[in-house]
């Protein structure tokens, strides 16, 4: 069965000289509207989304002032509150990122618990052990302070 793609033209392709004759309809400008860069012959505009594109930074962060140890793997650590502490643990308990999370102190849970900082430096009358966790200065201030200890 014959497709379109298998016929063969059997005459000449018509095609039309523009530019070409007095009673044309298309003469004078041929169809190339007025005068100036756009009438001429290999004509080309400079296209100005490119202009706007080479003016963006190629990797944002990636500069000469980029700290040199950014590991962006790395999780960030969880901030938790002195406060949350002694609203949420008895005096005298073991504080660690299991228990933070099993109070619901913490929102992430999973197999591995994330970094955990305890901040904050309010007056506190219980006593913590800390383990596991990192310690602001302020915070470990009044942990040492209250009795407790930071291993």
């Amino acid at each position: 069965m014959a497709g379109l793609h298998t016929l063969k033209r059997m005459t000449k392709r018509s095609y039309r000289r523009v530019g070409r004759g007095q009673g044309s309809s298309r003469g004078k400008q041929a169809g190339r509207g007025g005068k100036g860069q756009t009438a001429r012959a290999g004509h080309k505009i400079r296209p100005q989304m490119r202009d706007i594109i080479k003016k963006l930074p190629k990797r944002r962060g990636f500069g000469k002032n980029r700290g040199r140890t950014v590991n962006p793997s790395r999780k960030r650590a969880v901030p938790v509150s002195l406060i949350a502490l002694i609203s949420n643990f008895e005096n005298g308990s073991e504080i660690t990122p299991k228990a933070l999370s099993l109070k619901g102190v913490l929102n992430e849970r999973g197999p591995l618990f994330p970094p955990v900082k305890i901040v904050g430096g309010e007056m506190i009358d219980k006593k913590f052990s800390l383990k596991g966790v990192l310690v602001s200065s302020s915070a470990r201030a009044a942990i040492e302070k209250a009795g407790g200890s930071i291993s």
